[in-house]
C-alpha cells in the first residue's frame, strides 16, 4: 500500500506534469493565433483583453485535439489539472480552451470538481470566460444536481460582480428544463436593485430562459416587477414573449436603465 509521502509525491509530479502540459499548449496557442484578428477582439469589451486571436471554432477544435490525446494517456483527474493550469493565466483563447477541455464532461464530475471550478471565478476578467467557465460547465452541474443551486445564494451577495452574474447564468440550464422557478424569483428579487450592467445583462438573460420555457409563471412575475426593475432586465427578459404580452409588460413604469454595454 503507498505510503502518505508516496501519495503526495506522486500529486506533486502530477502536478508538474499538468504545468507541463499546459505550457504547451500556450506555446501552441499563441503560434496558431492570428494578430490582426486578436486586434479586433478588444471591440468586444470594456475591459483590457489579451488574446492570442482564434476564432471559437478553431479554438474548440484545437482543444478537443488536446483532449483526446491528454484523456487517453492521463484520464481525467490529469485533464482537470492541466485545465486548472489554463484557467489561472490572463490570455482569453487559453481561459476558453480550458473550458473546452472539460466541456461535456460534467457527467463525470464530483462534488470536488464543483468546488475547483467555483475557484475559477476568482479568475475571471471578463464576461466570455465568466460566460463559457459558468454556462458551459458549472450550470450543467447545478442542473445535475438541483442540490448546488443554494450556492447561488451566497454568490449574490458577493462584492465581485462575476460572483453575482454567475448566480443568475449558472441557472439557466435548469431553467430550460423548468428547473429552479423558486430560487430564481428569489434570485432575482435580490438583484433588481443591482446597478452594474454586466449582472443586469445575466439576470435578464436568466429570465429570458425562464420566459421562454415556463412563460405561464414567469409573465406574472415580470409584470409584478416592472415598476421597479432595470429596463434592462425588463426588456431581455421579455424577447421572446410575444409582442403584446411584451408591449404589457414594457408599458409599466420601469426603474433605472441599464447600459447597452457589450456582453452577452
Amino acid at each position: 500500500m503507498p505510503t502518505d509521502s508516496a501519495n503526495q509525491s506522486s500529486a506533486v509530479q502530477s502536478k508538474i506534469a499538468a504545468a507541463e502540459i499546459a505550457e504547451q499548449i500556450r506555446r501552441a496557442l499563441k503560434e496558431g493565433g492570428s494578430a490582426e484578428h486578436a486586434a479586433g477582439v478588444q471591440w468586444f469589451f470594456k475591459e483590457e483583453i489579451k488574446s492570442h486571436g482564434w476564432y471559437t471554432a478553431d479554438l474548440r477544435r484545437a482543444a478537443v485535439r488536446f483532449r483526446r490525446e491528454i484523456s487517453k494517456e492521463r484520464g481525467l483527474d490529469f485533464l482537470v489539472e492541466v485545465a486548472d493550469q489554463l484557467f489561472s493565466g490572463s490570455n482569453l483563447e487559453e481561459k476558453i480552451a480550458a473550458v473546452f477541455l472539460l466541456e461535456k464532461l460534467d457527467g463525470e464530475f464530483a462534488d470536488l470538481h464543483f468546488k475547483l471550478l467555483e475557484s475559477w471565478l476568482d479568475r475571471i476578467s471578463s464576461w466570455a470566460d465568466h460566460d463559457a467557465l459558468v454556462h458551459s460547465l458549472i450550470a450543467p452541474m447545478v442542473a445535475a444536481k438541483p442540490a448546488r443551486a443554494k450556492v447561488v445564494f451566497r454568490w449574490v451577495k458577493s462584492p465581485n460582480r462575476w460572483h453575482r452574474r454567475a448566480a443568475c447564468v449558472s441557472l439557466i440550464r435548469g431553467a430550460r428544463v423548468q428547473m429552479f422557478f423558486p430560487e430564481i424569483t428569489k434570485l432575482s428579487d435580490s438583484l433588481l436593485a443591482d446597478k452594474d450592467d454586466m449582472v443586469q445583462k445575466g439576470l435578464g438573460w436568466l429570465l429570458r430562459e425562464t420566459a421562454k420555457f415556463n412563460a405561464k409563471r414567469t409573465v406574472p412575475y415580470l409584470m409584478k416587477i416592472r415598476g421597479h426593475a432595470p429596463r434592462l432586465v425588463l426588456r431581455t427578459a421579455c424577447e421572446t414573449l410575444p409582442a403584446a404580452i411584451k408591449k404589457r409588460i414594457l408599458s409599466g413604469k420601469s426603474g433605472q436603465r441599464g447600459s447597452p454595454n457589450r456582453g452577452s
